[in-house]
């Protein structure tokens, strides 16, 4: 089977990986974004399946605008692809590229379709407090992954688990997910199913606004906005930038998934909760785990942050280097 892969980062290197190590598949050209300019020198650096593509010496295709680029749809009708795989490209293929395999456009969907049609599936099941999410595959249409579902997989959501951790879960699903359903098309063992378009929910790229963090929402709330946006949620802190990396939610309902580092948590747990305190304020301090912050329903520990141009550190060596008191609040952005 003829393949052309379209995939831009390293969210889509497994599936791109799979493919190369399937003797049943030859991967004709990979098609990905231009490069762009990251990380602190502001370099210009290929995508993670542009690397991978060039270690194996294929054909790599990066238009601005593909829908808009006649030089790179002419190359993709003269590859004779049976099929196209697209996992997070990042562009809108237009009808007429759909239209150029023989079996058609294959997208590996990080959902259960149709919940979280869009940009962000990942991020937003988790900031929806989700408990299971999974990969869909699907036979591509003009519309935003709406087209008919293939194949599903799926798996649980921890409740610390961020949305790197569950991106390469749900990576290396669709990796596998992607293999089977090729070689089920292939032998016609596969019935498209329609989508319910009653059930879809979106997930809309993420706005700089969505970082902030509120302290007076609930702290399972803030706690799903945290790991959903990992890692860029951010407080104040002494008039400095915080980024927030992980936290903990503590009460009743999330004993049982803490590991048993944090047991003394629970056993404290009764002298911190009748603390008062202000939404965004340190009511506890404890020592070698780290802070604990009031927020409008419920306490947070502060496991992991980030202050501005440093190094991420343990909620503890965060208190402890900057001397937090009790009482000392940390503000929104």
């Amino acid at each position: 089977m003829k393949v052309i892969f379209f995939g831009t980062p390293q969210f889509a290197v497994p599936t791109l990986e799979r493919l190369l190590a399937q003797p049943e598949f030859i991967v004709k050209g990979v098609v990905t974004q231009p490069d762009r300019r990251r990380g602190r020198g502001n370099e210009l650096l290929p995508s993670p399946v542009k690397t991978l593509a060039l270690e194996h010496q294929l054909p790599v295709w990066q238009p601005e605008r593909i829908k808009k680029d006649p030089q790179t749809i002419d190359r993709l009708r003269q590859a004779e692809a049976d099929v196209f795989v697209v996992v997070a490209y990042g562009q809108i293929l237009s009808q007429e590229i759909l239209d150029i395999p023989k079996i058609g456009c294959i997208n590996v969907h990080g959902s259960i379709l149709p919940k979280y049609r869009g940009a962000a599936p990942i991020q937003w099941c988790l900031y929806h407090g989700e408990k299971e999410t999974g990969i869909a595959t699907m036979l591509m249409d003009a519309g935003m992954d709406t087209g008919a579902v293939l194949l599903t997989a799926y798996t649980p959501i921890g409740l610390l688990d961020n949305a790197e951790q569950l991106g390469q879960t749900l990576a290396s699903l669709g990796a596998d997910l992607l293999v089977e359903t090729l070689l089920k098309l292939k032998d016609q063992g596969i019935q498209p199913q329609p989508q319910d378009n009653s059930q879809a929910t979106y997930a809309p790229l993420i706005k700089k606004s969505d970082y902030a963090i509120d302290w007076s929402r609930r702290a399972i709330e803030i706690h799903n906005q945290i790991r959903g946006f990992f890692p860029d949620c951010a407080a104040k802190f002494r008039g400095q930038n915080l980024k927030i990396l992980a936290t903990v939610p503590l009460g009743e309902d999330y004993w049982a998934d803490l590991p048993p580092t944090l047991s003394l948590l629970k056993e404290n747990f009764n002298t911190f909760s009748s603390a008062t305190a202000q939404p965004g304020e340190a009511i506890a301090i404890v020592k070698n785990i780290g802070p604990i912050v009031q927020t409008g329903e419920g306490l947070l520990l502060l496991q992991e942050v980030q202050l501005a141009g440093k190094r991420p550190q343990s909620g503890w060596d965060f208190a402890n280097g900057m001397r937090l008191t009790v009482g000392e609040a940390f503000d929104v952005l």
